[in-house]
């Protein structure tokens, strides 16, 4: 009688055990952030020949130590290359600061860390945006869209890479 006493209690604490473990078990929703997140957003989903769309880059360090030197490439998607009707380019570039907008140093396709500025404190972002120009005699009923891989180094020494991050895509239309 005993014995089996024991087996009961044994097993109970075994389940107990397990039950703790995954009720103590982090979630993926209360994961904390990566070091740096890069997101991009657009000001308009479609333009048309001749027209502009801004694309903006966010760069945020989720790290308690500055960032000190980026590095980023852009790059046209698969898609994006299968359309050769499509024309654009990248026109402009300016990084928001708490001033205002200034220009930047350059619109890519790679190398485009260096327009963040020179250091994003802890906690702090950077938005960069490019002004993406489609030609007028683009093709139509075409989506442009890129991707992104980022490289950051931090005041610690520690460093980060992130991507592919893809950006919206932009869809050409003729009226």
């Amino acid at each position: 009688m005993r014995s089996t006493q024991m087996r009961r209690i044994g097993l109970a604490g075994i389940l107990a055990l397990v039950l703790a473990m995954f009720g103590l078990a982090p979630t993926a929703s209360a994961a904390e952030p990566g070091p740096a997140d890069l997101t991009f957003t657009t000001d308009s989903a479609t333009a048309t020949p001749g027209g502009t769309v801004n694309l903006s880059m966010t760069l945020t360090n989720n790290r308690t130590y500055d960032v000190w030197f980026v590095y980023q490439t852009i790059e046209p998607t698969w898609l994006t290359t299968q359309r050769p009707d499509l024309k654009y380019s990248f026109t402009g570039c300016s990084l928001a600061t708490a001033a205002g907008s200034v220009p930047c140093a350059g619109t890519g396709p790679t190398n485009l860390g260096t327009n963040y500025g020179a250091t994003i404190p802890p906690g702090q972002r950077r938005t960069v945006t490019l002004t993406l120009q489609v030609a007028a005699d683009s093709g139509c009923n075409g989506n442009i869209g890129f991707y992104s891989y980022f490289y950051a180094e931090f005041s610690d020494s520690a460093n980060t890479s992130g991507g592919p991050v893809y950006t919206p895509e932009t869809r050409v239309l003729c009226a």
